[in-house]
C-alpha cells in the first residue's frame, strides 16, 4: 500500500465520517476511491478533500447525502432528469365528467391500492 493513501479506518479517523458512512458515500457516487490489488479501498489527497468539501456542502446548505446523491443521479442518469422534469411541470387535472369529491375518493383509492390497504367506504 502506497504511503500517499489511507485506509478505510485511518481516512474515517482523519475525516469524521465513520467508516460506514465512507462506503455509503462510496455506494452512492459520490466519492469513490482507488481499490488496491487485494481489493482495500484507498483514500488519497483528493478524496480526502472532496469528504472534507462535501461535508462543508452538506453543512453550508442543509442538505442530506441522499439528497446529493439524487443531485448526482439527475446528472448522470438522463430518464430519471427527464422523468423528474415533467413531474415537476405537470398540472393535477380533474378527469372530464368528474366531480371534485369524486375525484378525492378516487385518487385516495388508488393510494390505498399501492399501499396495500383496503378502499375507505
Amino acid at each position: 500500500m502506497a504511503t500517499e493513501t489511507l485506509t478505510i479506518n485511518e481516512a474515517a479517523e482523519t475525516t469524521g465520517w465513520s467508516p460506514r458512512m465512507l462506503r455509503y458515500i462510496e455506494s452512492i457516487g459520490l466519492v469513490v476511491p482507488e481499490r488496491s490489488p487485494a481489493g482495500y479501498r484507498l483514500f488519497g489527497a483528493a478524496e480526502l478533500q472532496r469528504l472534507r468539501t462535501l461535508r462543508e456542502l452538506l453543512n453550508d446548505h442543509d442538505v442530506a447525502l441522499g439528497e446529493v446523491g439524487f443531485a448526482l443521479r439527475l446528472r448522470t442518469e438522463a430518464s430519471l432528469s427527464d422523468a423528474v422534469d415533467a413531474w415537476l411541470q405537470a398540472r393535477p387535472v380533474r378527469p372530464q365528467g368528474t366531480t371534485a369529491a369524486d375525484w378525492l375518493k378516487r385518487e385516495q383509492a388508488k393510494h390505498m391500492r399501492l399501499l396495500g390497504l383496503t378502499t375507505p367506504t
